[in-house]
This record gives structure tokens, C-alpha cells and sequence, in this order.
């Protein structure tokens, strides 16, 4: 008999097969089930990210129309008052004052101010919906050099609404040296006005259906004229950038 016949035995069924290399072969009858398995995961995730964008998509056009018809306007932050607790100027040199407040010696080597301001500001809320504060912060400056800050704690303001935020920005001797001293001794003995800026960013959110929206931002930049001899403010003058993104 051939070597080629005793390899091959008849089965019941008519069939025949090989009795070597039948485990070679046999994996290659898996590999359809394998590809129809994997084809069937990539679908369900291709029908999940379809239905996740569907979902993402009408949550974004419910809030946009809820967002213009509501017509969100811009919140208002104004700085009402300002109050001047305490103004104190020293130099280098002890003499340098006298009892009227005139300056002896022109130009101080250094010279430190101490200040205790009072800020009042008023949020005005014109929208039909509330506004969510962030916390805000406030910088005195004179001459472009910081002098001290403060910060005003997150609120949330309702619909329609009038609100007094106050701060106090509370500068402990802070240091100038000489051409800035010279140039604050000037300006507190001759012309008796020490002019400073108050800068701060506040951050708002409208809140609609507790929904935020992206954050919105008022910048605030006063300049404010103290009169050291009357510890008062004698002028002020505020700007506001408006809203950014």
C-alpha cells in the first residue's frame, strides 16, 4: 500500500482527514469567529460615540436656547466709595516733616507709606437670572509700584438684584526708594494729593437652570487723589474694560 493511503482513513461520514498536521490545522477554523467578534466591538463603539455626541449635542442646543432667550447681560461693578482710615509717610530722614506737614529735606534717601482704605462697590445684576462671583482681588499701586492688595470673597447674586461688596486694602510701611520717595514727599507736603490706582479682576458666571456658563471677566482700574492733611479722598475717577473671555 502506497505511504500516502495508510495516512488517510475513511470516516462515517464518507470524509477523510489526515492524522498528521491535524493540530496545525485545526486553529484556522477560529479565525472567522475571531474577526466577527472584534467587528462587533468596533460597531458597539462606534454606536456609543454616536450616541454619546448625539446626547452632548441636544444638552448644548437646549442650554444655547435657553441662554438667548434669556439674553444674559453684562453685570455691573462700580466702586461707589472710597474711605481713607489712615495715610502715613516716614523718610529716612527723622527731620524731614514739621509740625505743618512741610517737607525739610527735598530728597529722602527712602521713604515707607503706610495706608488703610476702605473700598465700597456696588454689583448690579440686570439679568433675570443670577450671576456667580468668583473670589476678586484688588491692588493699590502708586507710580506703577504695588503697595498692598485685597480680596473679596466668592457670592452669588439673585436676579435683579443690588449688592454692597466692600474691602479694605491695608498697607503696613512699604518701601520706595528715592526717586519714588522724593516724588511721594512732593506730592503729600506741595500739592498735598497722592494719587493711586486700584486695579482688580472680577470674575462672574451667569447661572442658568444650574447650568454656569464659560466664565466672564470685569476689569476695574480707579484712580483715586488722597489728601494726606485732610485724610480724605478729594477725587476719583473709575474705568472699566467690560467683559472678556
Amino acid at each position: 500500500m502506497p505511504p500516502h493511503a495508510r495516512e488517510m482513513r475513511p470516516t462515517p461520514n464518507g470524509d477523510h482527514h489526515r492524522r498528521h498536521g491535524l493540530s496545525a490545522a485545526s486553529p484556522l477554523a477560529y479565525y472567522p469567529r475571531s474577526s466577527s467578534s472584534s467587528a462587533s466591538f468596533k460597531g458597539c463603539c462606534c454606536c456609543l460615540f454616536l450616541l454619546s455626541s448625539f446626547l452632548l449635542l441636544l444638552v448644548l442646543a437646549v442650554f444655547l436656547i435657553i441662554f438667548l432667550a434669556v439674553k444674559p447681560e453684562k453685570p455691573q461693578f462700580d466702586l461707589q466709595q472710597v474711605g481713607v482710615q489712615y495715610m502715613g509717610i516716614s523718610t529716612s530722614n527723622p527731620s524731614s516733616f514739621d509740625g505743618t506737614g512741610t517737607a525739610v529735606s527735598p530728597s529722602p534717601t527712602t521713604a515707607s507709606l503706610s495706608l488703610t482704605i476702605h473700598l465700597l462697590f456696588t454689583a448690579v445684576n440686570p439679568n433675570k437670572v443670577g450671576i456667580k462671583y468668583g473670589e476678586s482681588r484688588f491692588t493699590v499701586m502708586y507710580r506703577g509700584i504695588p503697595l498692598g492688595k485685597a480680596s473679596v470673597p466668592g457670592f452669588y447674586q439673585e436676579a435683579h438684584s443690588t449688592r454692597n461688596v466692600e474691602a479694605t486694602i491695608a498697607v503696613d510701611r512699604a518701601n520706595l526708594m528715592q526717586a519714588d520717595a522724593a516724588d511721594l514727599i512732593r506730592d503729600a507736603s506741595l500739592s498735598d494729593r497722592v494719587q493711586l490706582r486700584v486695579l482688580g479682576d472680577v470674575g462672574a458666571k451667569i447661572r442658568v437652570l444650574d447650568f454656569d456658563s464659560p466664565g466672564v471677566q470685569v476689569s476695574v482700574d480707579c484712580a483715586i487723589v488722597i489728601s494726606r492733611r485732610k485724610q480724605s479722598i478729594t477725587d476719583k475717577q473709575c474705568g472699566f474694560d467690560g467683559l472678556s473671555v
